[in-house]
């Protein structure tokens, strides 16, 4: 087998998979933030939104890797 042969055998789902790790990752990020941030929110800030304490609770206290 050439070199040349060998070079075009490069592994492309190797790309995917980065761009989905990373896609996943950003998720996870961000999903932190957001339910860091909504923990602070008020009573008012929740009513104003629709949502009661235990609501808040409940998704504040998830795991960043739950949806």
């Amino acid at each position: 087998m050439s070199t040349h042969h060998r070079e075009a055998m490069t592994n492309h789902h190797e790309e995917g998979f980065l761009a989905h790790l990373n896609e996943t990752i950003h998720t996870w990020r961000t999903r932190q933030i957001q339910r860091r941030e909504l923990s602070h929110w008020t009573e008012r800030d929740l009513h104003d939104v629709g949502i009661s304490w235990s609501e808040m609770l409940a998704e504040a206290e998830k795991p960043f890797w739950r949806a």
